[in-house]
C-alpha cells in the first residue's frame, strides 16, 4: 500500500508515540563541503530514536572519476545496510535533514528503488520539528535489532549515460535538471570540472519546490509548475538529473507529491556526463 511521500512533524511525533517499533526515523544530515559535519549535527540534536544515515557512507559508493560524484551502491548492499539499521520489510521509514530535504529525498528515492513503498520525508525537516516545539535527543541512540529488509521489485526507475545519450538524439525524453540556474548555464561551477548542462535539459532548480517556510509547496502548485516544465510530455517520459543524482531526487519527490509519478532518475547526472569523452555540452539558458 502506497503512502504519502511527505509527513508533517505532528504526524511523525504521533507515530513515534504510538508505535516506535514499526517506525525507523533516519536523520540524513550532511554537508557537501564538510563530510563529517552531518554526523556531528546529528549528535548535537536529532529526532528522538532517529539513526544517522550518511550520504557518502550509506547512500553512495566511492566514485571512480567516470561514474559521477555520488554513484549508487548495489541494491543488495543498500538493503543490507538498511536491515543493519533496524529496517524490516514492513517498517515505515521517515527521512529528514536540515537542508530542505535534499539529502532525505535521496534516501526516500533509494528506498523506492529497492521496492520499499513505506517511505516518507519529514516536510520541513528538522526546522519544522523544532518549530512544532518537539523534543530533540543528543548523542548516539542505542542500536536497534537488525531487520529483515530486502530488495523487492523496484518502484523507481533509472537510466544510464548510454540511454540518455541515445534518447537525446531522438528527442523522446524530457530531461529535468535540478541544479541552480547559474550552474545550469555553466556559471559558478565549483563541484564539477566542466560547466554547463546536457543539451536539451530543462532547468527546474530543486529549491523551487519549497515555500518560504522550508516546507514543500502545495501539491496543486507543484503540479502546475512541473506540468509547465513537462510542456505536455508524460512524467513517464521524463528523467530527473542534477550534479550527482542527489537533488534530482528532490524533484522526483515533489513530482510524486504533485501526483506526477513515473519519472526516472539518471544517477550519474552531470558529474558523470561531463566525464565521458565526446559528451556534448550546452551552456547558457
Amino acid at each position: 500500500m502506497s503512502v504519502s511521500p511527505l509527513m508533517q512533524a505532528g504526524e511523525l511525533a504521533a507515530e513515534i508515540e504510538r508505535n516506535p517499533a514499526a517506525l525507523l526515523v533516519c536523520d540524513c544530515s550532511f554537508d557537501l563541503g564538510a563530510p563529517q559535519a552531518g554526523r556531528q549535527a546529528y549528535e548535537q540534536g536529532h529526532v528522538p530514536g532517529a539513526v544517522h544515515v550518511d550520504l557518502e557512507r550509506d547512500l553512495s559508493i566511492a566514485p571512480t572519476g567516470r561514474n559521477g560524484r555520488h554513484p549508487l551502491p548495489r541494491a543488495e548492499d543498500f538493503a543490507a545496510r538498511m536491515a543493519a539499521l533496524g529496517a524490516g520489510s514492513a517498517t515505515r521509514i521517515v527521512a529528514y535533514d536540515a537542508s530542505g530535504g535534499m539529502f532525505a529525498a535521496r534516501l526516500w528515492w533509494m528506498l523506492r528503488w529497492v521496492g520499499h513503498a513505506q517511505a516518507a520525508v519529514l516536510d520541513g525537516g528538522l526546522q519544522a520539528w523544532r518549530e512544532a516545539g518537539l523534543p530533540l535527543s543528543t548523542g548516539a541512540e542505542p542500536a536497534r535489532p537488525a531487520g529483515d529488509f530486502q530488495v523487492r521489485p523496484p518502484l523507481a526507475a533509472t537510466v544510464d549515460y548510454a540511454d540518455v545519450r541515445a534518447r537525446l538524439e531522438d528527442g523522446r525524453r524530457v530531461l529535468i535538471d535540478a541544479r541552480g540556474a547559474d550552474r545550469y548555464r555553466g556559471e559558478n561551477e565549483t563541484l564539477d570540472p566542466v560547466g554547463g548542462h546536457i543539451p536539451g535539459a530543462r532547468n527546474r532548480p530543486y529549491r523551487d519546490n519549497l515555500a518560504a517556510d522550508g516546507r514543500f509547496k502545495p501539491a496543486a502548485e507543484l503540479r502546475a509548475e512541473f506540468e509547465a516544465v513537462l510542456a505536455g510530455a508524460s512524467p513517464a517520459d521524463s528523467v530527473a538529473q542534477c550534479g550527482s543524482g542527489v537533488t534530482a531526487c528532490h524533484n522526483l519527490l515533489a513530482m510524486e507529491a504533485a501526483g506526477l509519478a513515473g519519472a526516472a532518475l539518471y544517477p550519474g547526472s552531470w558529474s558523470e556526463w561531463c566525464a565521458q569523452p565526446g559528451a556534448p555540452v550546452a551552456t547558457g539558458a
